[in-house]
């Protein structure tokens, strides 16, 4: 189908509480929402670039430029029969995975309108629910966060992840293994230590945790491969996984033993299944990461964490975990088994608030063939 036109727009949405990890406190989400014009359908996507670049160099900014400068101009007025296409038409700008990635969500969407098939069939996915878990932000008190983790358990999730920083680790995490002893536990760091600070880590060996995620800078492969070995806990990386060839790499020397997927980290959809399938024939679990997604991204994680390869609980917690208004009509629920069922209507299987979506956009911009 030939594109025509593309919007982009700029969302600012208040979270229903704060959210801290190692790189900092976030009040609100900001994101981009795209929506492509093809063929009499309309198709959406998420770039999930937040406004600050702490978890990655993209941001809301970088990637509303390199879209528009750059990757819609090369599209716009042409053919796509395939959302894979779009790799190699985009391969010339190096980088900005979460900006390709978001275009190739909507591109994924319109293919699923047009052949009248869910992301979940496009993709290969064979579950019609995923296990989910919820992600807990650094609290101001080992007290505060044995209750906030208590208070999730009660909304029905079964596992929890934790976020960590230097001074806010061993003790947290002892806290709450102590308070739930068979709760399925784990913890992210997001590269807040070094390989010499890690070992203040070492405790944590001993309370039987599902995986430590990133603990070491995102570029460092090599020292990953070093505290793996030190320690028992399955390291996971996130961060670091920016391709299939750094899955392959981190997998042969022995940087992890888990990875974290997240298709807006790889460059889309494309490359996100390319990772799952590097790994499940070896025997390495995946599970599917968040970034406080909009109802279009979480749509989107859900169709990918149906694959038979993701076997661990995603971040792919409920809509009202994160926002009181959503610019999807649809809400996600828990179900009372901790999983969230995967749409199954074409394409991304969810449908616009135009009128939320208008109350929370900041900016917007329309490119033509």
């Amino acid at each position: 189908m030939k594109i025509e036109r593309v919007t982009i727009y700029h969302v600012s949405m208040p979270l229903r509480s704060p959210f801290e990890t190692s790189f900092g406190r976030s009040q609100r989400r900001d994101c981009l929402l795209l929506e492509v014009n093809a063929a009499g359908l309309i198709g959406y996507g998420e770039c999930v670039a937040d406004r600050d670049p702490g978890y990655s160099y993209e941001t809301v900014a970088t990637a509303w430029h390199i879209l528009k400068d750059f990757i819609l101009p090369v599209i716009l007025g042409k053919e796509m029969q395939e959302p894979r296409d779009l790799a190699s038409r985009v391969d010339f700008v190096r980088g900005h995975p979460m900006a390709k990635a978001g275009l190739e969500m909507a591109l994924w969407d319109l293919h699923g309108k047009a052949e009248d098939r869910s992301l979940r069939e496009l993709l290969g996915g064979v579950h019609p629910r995923v296990e989910v878990g919820v992600s807990v932000g650094i609290q101001e008190s080992p007290e505060k966060l044995v209750q906030v983790v208590g208070e999730y358990l009660d909304q029905g999730y079964r596992r929890v992840k934790i976020k960590i920083k230097p001074g806010h680790d061993v003790v947290e995490t002892q806290a709450v293994r102590r308070a739930f002893p068979t709760l399925r536990l784990q913890v992210d760091a997001n590269a807040a230590y070094t390989l010499e600070s890690a070992v203040a880590l070492h405790p944590l060996d001993s309370l039987n945790l599902l995986l430590i995620e990133q603990p070491l800078d995102e570029d460092d492969l090599w020292d990953h491969s070093r505290m793996q070995a030190q320690f028992t806990t399955p390291i996971c990386l996130d961060e670091s996984i920016l391709s299939v060839r750094h899955a392959r790499q981190a997998l042969e020397m022995g940087a992890c033993r888990i990875i974290n997927i997240k298709a807006g980290r790889v460059g889309g959809l494309s490359q996100a299944v390319a990772i799952h399938d590097l790994c499940q024939p070896v025997g390495v679990p995946v599970w599917c990461g968040g970034m406080l997604e909009t109802g279009v991204g979480r749509a989107s994680n859900l169709a990918l964490a149906s694959l038979p390869g993701f076997t661990l609980p995603g971040d792919i917690s409920a809509t009202e975990r994160y926002y009181t208004e959503d610019i999807t009509r649809e809400r996600f629920s828990l179900n009372e088994d901790s999983t969230i069922d995967v749409p199954t209507a074409p394409g991304l299987g969810v449908t616009m608030d135009t009128e939320a979506l208008g109350r929370v956009t900041i900016a917007r911009v329309t490119v033509e063939e």
